[in-house]
């Protein structure tokens, strides 16, 4: 097997198509449109949701679509700029307008259409700008229009995440495909952001799920911004077979990685540009006695807001990822503790080594950043979760989100 990167994003793959519009959900003009669809009537779908018990009108809608088709999908409609969530009876009817629009112009059967949506709570649709611009969208479909799809997803984003890859292998090639959205509400519970992967291969639903879950594992749930789980979070896969490579389970770890490799890509870049964000920090735990206590404790440390400050502020307080793990409810052992801050050991076995501070510091004026912490539990489990710095900006940006 051989994993080569390529361009196209969401529409690398064959017989995807995919557009971007404005349609006045967001009075800047911006687009607030997206659409991707599969030129095949056999396409495949799995899809993860938030967690969230507060879900919001498409998620419900597209589990039940889901559901409903036994894992059938031609199309995903996506708005921006207004979450549809907490709207009652009527975000549930404008969830499933929504993707009635684009089956009517596709069609296919309403619950072979995803629907999405991602802005502000509590606001209902403007399905006047929705009916005119769904059909319009369906016009500007092209297989060159991944990018013009990813821009169509973003709120606060400061720029638009896609990736795609080639998987060769002994019975054909085939590409991964995938786009998503996130910046703020980041946090690591089954799918914490928009996102979409699509891939040419010929998957059955068990297995894209498998491999949308393993994946995601590793991936999107494995990054936070602020430990804040969204409403509307989902990652949708589409599996068209338009390669001719059926994957079976041997060809499933080809698949797994292809997805793997997409879904981190998009799941750095949502970190990259979180609101306000000016370092990406990769924690990883190590020593855990399992493997449920090493993401424990990374999450524990990725989330805190007293790390994530130092980190901004350049400041090696070693003393903050210690608290942090041994609060975070993994098996903890100071005695046998290790904090480690990119090259250079801060603490260990009891020990601070302060007299490192000043070249931890200097390291930590970077952009990408590592930090390593043994929880000193003798295990052999470990676990990296991947966040950002916590900057004045991102309480400007959630200060001022709705006025």
């Amino acid at each position: 097997m051989r994993i080569e990167r390529v361009g196209g994003g969401v529409t690398a793959p064959q017989g995807f198509r995919a557009a971007g519009v404005h349609c006045g959900i967001k009075k800047n003009g911006k687009p607030d449109l997206s659409l991707v669809v599969s030129d095949a009537p056999s396409t495949q779908a799995a899809g993860l949701f938030t967690t969230n018990l507060a879900k919001a009108a498409p998620v419900v809608i597209s589990q039940r679509y889901l559901a409903a088709s036994g894992g059938a999908a031609r199309a995903i409609v996506t708005n921006s700029g207004c979450a549809n969530a907490c709207t009652g009876p009527q975000g549930m009817a404008d969830a499933e307008e929504m993707a009635a629009l684009a089956a009517r112009a596709l069609g296919s059967p309403a619950e072979q259409v995803l629907v999405a949506s991602t802005g502000v709570i509590g606001v209902n649709l403007r399905m006047d700008a929705l009916r005119t611009g769904i059909p319009s969208a369906m016009a500007a479909l092209s297989e060159n229009g991944g990018s013009n799809a990813a821009q169509a997803i973003m709120t606060t984003d400061p720029f638009p995440k896609e990736a795609s890859v080639e998987v060769f292998t002994d019975v054909g090639s085939f590409r991964v495909g995938g786009m998503a959205k996130g910046s703020g509400m980041i946090e690591p519970r089954m799918a914490t952001m928009l996102g979409y992967l699509t891939t040419d291969a010929a998957v059955d639903q068990g297995l894209l799920h498998r491999a949308l879950t393993d994946a995601c594992r590793f991936t999107f749930n494995a990054i936070t911004v602020d430990g804040e789980p969204s409403t509307n979070d989902c990652v949708l896969a589409l599996a068209n077979g338009m390669s001719g490579v059926v994957i079976d389970e041997g060809l499933y770890p080809a698949l797994f990685e292809g997805f793997r490799q997409v879904a981190h890509e998009l799941a750095l870049g949502i970190v990259r540009g979180g609101e306000g964000a000016t370092k990406l920090v990769a924690i990883t735990v190590t020593g855990a006695a399992s493997d449920a206590d090493g993401w424990t404790a990374a999450r524990a440390i990725a989330n805190s807001p007293l790390v994530k400050t130092a980190v901004h502020g350049g400041d090696p307080n070693w003393g903050r990822l210690v608290a942090a793990a041994g609060r975070s409810g993994a098996k903890f052992v100071l005695d046998g503790a290790r904090v480690q801050i990119g090259p250079l050991v801060l603490f260990e076995n009891g020990r601070p080594f302060d007299e490192r501070a000043s070249d931890a510091a200097e390291y930590l004026k970077g952009s990408s950043l590592e930090i390593t912490v043994d929880v000193g539990a003798g295990g052999g489990h470990s676990a990296t979760v991947w966040t950002c710095d916590l900057t004045a900006e991102y309480v400007k940006i959630n200060a001022e989100y709705r006025t």
